[in-house]
């Protein structure tokens, strides 16, 4: 018997659930999530309740999809009523990170590009040129962020999620959770936080393990 799966999930007011061959769909306040169930998977829908179960719950495997897919089934009707939200702490002297149109960063790289022609500095006209060649394959809104790198960093950003960014901190939240930490998960994969100083790219609730640094000991010296 699972425990989790043994549990209804309770179908709070606004929301609906409708089950169409195989794929399950939810659709709340805060948008509509599908998922395709598995064969050895059993529904029971009502207005009030959805009831996840399996044929043999004596078997190992479909005790441990019965747990899943209530899980998953759970995790749909909070996304579409509550949703879900990651923060991200980006660390470190110089990185900044800030929320743009593709149109307007690529009318603020084309300028740095005619600027740094006419003061003669190859760094700003090859910086420019490398950010206009990335942005020609985005669309929508954009995260670009300096991380140190010798070259800025663009992340799109999907239409099922939205991003926000105050000083240090990048929010994202939207109705699928797992779309919400797959986003957090890639953007914290492009500056892994280091465990000396702390720079990096952090989850605003992760514990950074600190290593001390080395010790020079100064050798001979006299009064």
């Amino acid at each position: 018997m699972s425990r989790v799966g043994k549990k209804p999930v309770v179908i709070p007011s606004g929301v609906k659930a409708e089950k169409k061959d195989m794929t399950l769909t939810i659709t709340g306040p805060k948008g509509s999530l599908s998922v395709e169930l598995h064969p050895k998977i059993m529904l029971q829908l009502s207005p009030e309740e959805i009831i996840v179960d399996v044929a043999r719950k004596e078997d190992k495997k479909e005790r441990a999809l019965w747990g899943l897919f209530r899980a998953i089934v759970q995790n749909m009707v909070d996304g579409v009523v509550k949703g879900f939200e990651k923060k991200l702490e980006i660390n470190g002297v110089g990185f900044k990170v800030e929320m743009s149109k593709v149109d307007q960063a690529v009318a603020a790289y084309k300028q740095k590009k005619q600027d740094g022609i006419k003061q003669g500095k190859a760094s700003m006209v090859s910086e420019s040129q490398y950010a206009l060649k990335v942005l020609n394959f985005l669309k929508g809104p954009i995260l670009e962020m300096r991380l140190g790198f010798s070259h800025p960093v663009f992340v799109e950003i999907p239409a099922d999620l939205s991003v926000t960014v105050e000083k240090n901190v990048v929010t994202i939240t939207g109705a699928d959770k797992q779309r919400v930490g797959q986003l957090a998960a890639e953007i914290r994969e492009l500056k892994k936080p280091e465990p000396y100083k702390g720079k990096g790219i952090k989850y605003s609730d992760e514990v950074v393990l600190r290593k001390a640094g080395k010790v020079v000991k100064v050798v001979g010296g006299g009064k």
